[in-house]
């Protein structure tokens, strides 16, 4: 077996035992954080017939996984309920269960801390693997990540437990391509990439995602791998930033960037929708470019123009919503100071849980800075903080009569859209959701 430092390791026969196995799903599986990724991986993992255990260091979710209490954004709880049933899936606090398992996946958050990536929670996973890593396993980072994290951060920390890559352990990665809410394109549907530090590590890294997703990817390295992850959110990141580019200078020329974004779809070949809003939100799109800019930045000293103006046009959509507010309570002859000001869902995206990295915080603050009362309704969060201030979930229906003006932030699918369009004096719609068939006391971005 040849080895990314040109070494040929002695672990092919141990490592076609464990294709082997893989294939007959004989292996046991551990996932290293329970978030709506490890815990998504756990699931599927374990209702395609391989013993799993999904271990996280919050024992305040481990208890309610454990007891069925615990939602996690972006997971189907009757998957969680059906895995956990068949008795193929069960959770841990303690990751020397580590050591029973022969597939280890590493799910864990990599945020960001001062605009620079944060990678001490994969740290502290690797710390626990090497700790309990048990020969002839195969260790797989599904973390979005900078290039290089698993051939070299990884590697070198797994290795400081005295085994060897290549030839005690295996080593992948393969990042996790989930999209919360999507009801087209799920985690069977959506083709998973993959790559291994050496050849056998790709091949059996191939073998167990072949028995849960339609298709896999196999390419050449790690690195390859970690930067298609990170291209995908920059490409979003920065088409999105373009039509709030065009939302604004539509607004300016008096021209309807929603029908202009409907126009130019009819286009076959050559061009791809993206959509003005309130801004960016979720872990992935405001945060991943920015591994790819940092990593830049520490090999080659550049700077990634493109994304530093995609994130700042990004960055200040929350401002520009809240001066089309006040523009439009200024048409009606209502003064933003002291205007009940009503948003709707806080989210960051349509019927999921997830408040992470919201556009709507920094939209509600800049609200607020213009003298607005501000308050708040979303089926899925019952409190959040604004300016240090925490705000309650207001009852839909009263808070809408009275509202001045009422921001339909994130249009969940909860809300009836013509029910509050005729109970509300004014709507200002920053998502379309009535297209084109706006009531006359619809306003769109």
């Amino acid at each position: 077996m040849q080895g990314r430092d040109g070494q040929t390791g002695g672990s092919s026969v141990q490592g076609e035992r464990l294709l082997e196995r893989i294939v007959a799903r004989e292996v046991r599986l551990a996932v290293l954080g329970q978030g709506y990724v490890g815990l998504t991986l756990a699931c599927e993992a374990a209702e395609a017939g391989f013993p799993t255990v999904g271990i996280d260091v919050d024992e305040g979710r481990i208890a309610g996984l454990v007891d069925g209490t615990a939602e996690v954004p972006g997971v189907d709880g009757a998957l969680v309920r059906s895995a956990s049933a068949s008795g193929g899936l069960t959770f841990s606090a303690d990751p020397s269960a580590i050591r029973d398992a022969d597939l280890i996946f590493i799910c864990v958050p990599t945020p960001l801390r001062d605009h620079q990536p944060d990678l001490s929670y994969i740290e502290a996973a690797c710390a626990d693997v090497a700790k309990h890593l048990r020969p002839g396993s195969l260790v797989v980072l599904e973390s979005t990540t900078y290039p290089g994290t698993t051939e070299d951060l990884i590697r070198d920390r797994l290795e400081a437990g005295g085994r060897r890559h290549g030839e005690d352990f295996l080593l992948a990665y393969s990042a996790e391509r989930i999209d919360p809410g999507n009801a087209e394109f799920g985690f069977r549907n959506t083709p998973k990439i993959v790559a291994g530090v050496t050849p056998e590590a790709t091949e059996a890294a191939v073998a167990f995602y072949e028995q849960l997703v339609d298709k896999v990817v196999p390419v050449s390295s790690p690195r390859v791998a970690e930067t298609a992850k990170l291209f995908e959110n920059t490409f979003r990141h920065v088409n999105i930033a373009l039509a709030n580019e065009m939302a604004i200078l539509c607004r300016e020329l008096d021209i309807d960037v929603w029908e202009v974004v409907d126009a130019a779809s009819t286009k076959p070949f050559g061009f791809m929708p993206f959509y003005p809003g309130p801004g960016i939100g979720g872990h992935c799109i405001p945060l991943d470019p920015t591994y790819l800019a940092w990593k830049i930045g520490q090999d080659s000293g550049r700077r990634f123009g493109l994304l530093d103006l995609a994130k700042e046009i990004n960055a200040r959509m929350p401002d520009y919503v809240a001066s089309r507010a006040l523009e439009i309570l200024n048409q009606t002859g209502r003064a933003m100071k002291g205007a009940s000001v009503l948003v709707l869902g806080v989210t960051y995206k349509p019927d999921v849980g997830d408040a992470r990295e919201t556009p709507a915080i920094p939209t509600m603050r800049a609200l607020a800075k213009h003298g607005a009362d501000v308050r708040f309704h979303d089926p899925f969060v019952d409190r959040i903080s604004v300016n240090g201030s925490e705000l309650h979930r207001q009852d839909l229906d009263a808070a809408v009569l009275e509202a001045d003006l009422v921001v339909l932030l994130t249009p969940h699918s909860e809300y009836d859209l013509e029910r509050l369009a005729a109970s509300a004096r004014i709507v200002f719609d920053t998502r379309n959701a009535y297209g084109g068939r706006r009531p006359a006391n619809v306003v769109a971005l």
